[in-house]
């Protein structure tokens, strides 16, 4: 049975197309049990596509082979036999691939063409990554409107990678917990823009210094920004002035607290909880 989710309306910026990798590792339907347990345990993925000749065939899970692990040699032919086949297309909205993974309790949903040739993949964190990066036009447009209004200036808006060297600091202190919470989100595909003023000898952070550091500490050279540029690059901006004062100038400036929580910890988990998540994220990160 196979069960095909999606139309082929025109893309639109909250279809499945601007959120799924392209870059999907698969397995063969001749893959045995034994050889897909093992690449489970030496990935960070928690089953694969399976194809023929780059043609969808199915998805397998880490319980499903569970099932199998009596039967190394089987192949995949045998442990999806009879089984339903999940997929969707480009076109087809978050929203909707949102309800189709929480409804059937799947991880990941493959994508495919026309033809059912798999072209990508869509995962419960993809899902995640649409939903907060759709709070970031508000963000982005209530500091537009404090920067004109405040410094007589008109700005535009574009989104583009900056490189990570260019990057000026507005804040003087990051705290630890977090800045590993970011790497670990950063690993595993999250990774919201950076919200940045251009200025003559760079960009200045507005939103996003904890981004911008555990990427340098992932060695990321460039960084997608929402880059705000005013129509006048020499205004003197009142977060620049700050970081003057602090003695802050570039991302190495920034002292990091690694002594108490971030405020978001410290409101949303009681402190044994917290720590406890924090030494998990702490181990992942030094596992890299």
């Amino acid at each position: 049975m196979r069960c095909g989710y999606g139309v082929t309306s025109p893309i639109d910026e909250d279809t499945v197309a601007n959120y799924m990798v392209r870059d999907v590792v698969s397995i063969s339907l001749n893959t045995t049990v034994k050889e897909a347990i093992e690449k489970v345990i030496h990935s960070n993925f928690y089953g694969f596509p399976v194809t023929e000749r780059g043609y969808l065939s199915g998805f397998v899970t880490s319980k499903e082979l569970l099932r199998y692990v009596n039967r190394p040699d089987a192949t995949m032919r045998d442990v999806m036999k009879g089984g339903t086949v999940v997929y969707a297309v480009p076109s087809m909205k978050i929203s909707d691939a949102t309800r189709v993974l929480f409804r059937y309790g799947i991880r990941n949903l493959p994508v495919v063409d026309n033809n059912r040739k798999l072209i990508g993949i869509i995962s419960n964190i993809d899902i995640v990554r649409s939903q907060i990066e759709k709070i970031r036009p508000s963000k982005v447009t209530s500091i537009k409107s404090f920067l004109e209004s405040y410094n007589d200036i008109k700005i535009k808006i574009m989104t583009m990678d900056i490189p990570m060297t260019q990057i000026l600091p507005s804040q003087k202190e990051v705290y630890m917990d977090e800045l590993i919470g970011r790497q670990y989100e950063i690993e595993k595909g999250l990774f919201e823009p950076l919200i940045v003023v251009k200025r003559r000898k760079g960009y200045l952070i507005v939103d996003g210094h904890h981004r911008a550091m555990a990427a340098i500490r992932l060695g990321i050279k460039k960084s997608k920004a929402i880059v705000l540029e005013p129509d006048d690059l020499d205004v003197c901006l009142g977060l620049e002035k700050t970081a003057e004062k602090w003695g802050v100038h570039t991302l190495n400036d920034i002292k990091i607290v690694e002594g108490s929580k971030h405020p978001f910890i410290r409101v949303t988990l009681p402190n044994e909880e917290a720590s406890s998540i924090n030494k998990r994220l702490e181990d992942t990160a030094n596992d890299v």
